[in-house]
């Protein structure tokens, strides 16, 4: 981990960019890929699970006897805490669902927008290094809430038990399906895989570029979701233990996560460094651990309020507020996926339970997206009724403007009601 002390905005740009998410390379096979899929379908889908996965099987979808053993397999303590986890998702959420708006901007002229559930969306759940099912709470537990019809559910082939007894708490399809590959598959469908309104999840590279590409051709995605990344900003009341295991829990998730460490207190700097190197020794996932810690940085600063700034423009995926008034600081939060309020609010909590969504921007995109909620599985369609009265309220001025624009045919729309 690089320390910066006095750092210049220079030194601080170099130190805080991100690895770089996607190349040429990874661009053009992922254009490979999903033309593979485009073009040969589930063919091309079972020919990738043998070459990437090692998946013999030539099945995609995981049937319901599969779905009940993978249940039965499970613990009691897993299910217990999944239990826990879905409850608090799934009251947070519910919360979030809106209101339709209805006004009368006029008298006689009815404005309202309505929202509706998307029909079928798509989640995808990586399996990998680290089998994220609670992943598959984090989006099917929202898609559920805003009423959505079809919930079809992508993860490499050969899914822990764990992950297809959550997968088993929805009514969901799953398909063993994994990387670009599976983005490919539920943007444009094949005989086996329907094709989505939307496509959610996290993933490597591959499948962010697979997301970024289909999204150029019309299909609707959650957000570009790379690789994780937290950003803890700490004053001298922290706990150099807390902090360091909060960066770890980052730091493990692979090779390009990133972590950033922002202190005004010299002492809790030095005194975390040394807890980091402690904690990284006993933690069995330290490999990934030590290559994301390579390209992560901690920061000494004068005062917190140059520690908020560093953070809003680095745009953390997650930010945790490590300080005495955490409320305080937070009011300056302008740009961040999800915050975590004081010395007992550790990431970890809002990866599994605490109720907030765990898909969030990262790589920079907190400036202009959110993360995953109720709304985003839903749409909204506005509707207007107007009567005489209304339509004679408006129509000189919305012929004018017509006229304005030289579209003459929209004024007489107007025109055609109103004078006769």
């Amino acid at each position: 981990m690089k320390t910066l002390i006095n750092s210049t905005n220079r030194e601080l740009a170099e130190a805080l960019a991100r690895p770089t998410a996607s190349d040429r390379g990874c661009r053009e096979v992922v254009a490979e890929i999903i033309t593979q899929v485009r073009t040969f379908g589930d063919d091309a889908l079972i020919n990738f699970n043998k070459s990437y996965d090692g998946d013999e099987s030539g099945k995609l979808e995981v049937s319901q006897n599969e779905m009940e053993a993978a249940a039965d397999a499970t613990s009691t303590t897993i299910k217990e805490a999944v239990a826990l986890a879905m409850a608090n998702i799934t009251k947070f959420h519910r919360e979030q669902i809106p209101a339709n708006v209805e006004v009368e901007t006029t008298p006689g002229i009815s404005c309202s927008l309505r929202y509706f559930p998307l029909e079928r969306v798509g989640l995808y759940i990586p399996g990998g290094t680290a089998p994220l099912l609670s992943t598959i709470m984090m989006l099917a537990i929202p898609a559920t809430v805003a009423g959505c019809r079809e919930i079809i559910i992508c993860t490499p082939p050969n899914p822990t038990a764990e992950l297809l007894y959550v997968a088993s708490l929805f009514n969901a399809r799953v398909f063993t399906v994994g990387g670009a590959q599976a983005i490919a598959a539920l943007a444009y469908g094949t005989k086996t895989i329907p094709a989505v309104n939307k496509i959610f999840g996290p993933g490597n590279r591959y499948v962010t570029e697979a997301k970024m590409q289909v999204s150029a051709t019309g299909v609707a995605i959650d957000m570009p979701a790379g690789p994780s990344e937290v950003l803890v900003i700490a004053d001298q009341t922290a706990d150099p233990r807390f902090i360091a295991a909060d960066l770890l829990s980052q730091a493990e998730h692979g090779n390009d996560s990133q972590v950033v460490f922002i202190t005004n207190s010299p002492a809790i700097l030095e005194e975390t460094k040394a807890e980091i190197a402690l904690q990284l020794a006993a933690l069995p996932r330290k490999e990934f651990a030590k290559n994301s810690l390579e390209n992560s940085t901690a920061i000494l600063v004068s005062s917190l309020s140059e520690a908020m700034n560093i953070s809003n423009g680095y745009a953390p995926e997650h930010l945790i507020l490590a300080v005495s008034e955490p409320e305080k600081l937070a009011a300056a939060v302008e740009n961040a996926g999800s915050v975590f309020l004081g010395h007992y609010s550790p990431e970890s909590a809002g990866d599994y339970s605490s109720g907030t969504n765990h898909t969030l921007p990262t790589s920079g995109f907190a400036r202009g997206w959110s993360g995953v909620s109720t709304l985003s599985f839903m749409k909204t369609i506005t509707f207007q009724q107007l009567n005489q009265r209304g339509l004679m309220a408006i129509s000189d001025a919305t012929a004018t403007l017509a006229r304005a624009e030289g579209l003459e045919g929209h004024a007489r729309a107007i025109e055609v009601r109103t004078q006769q």
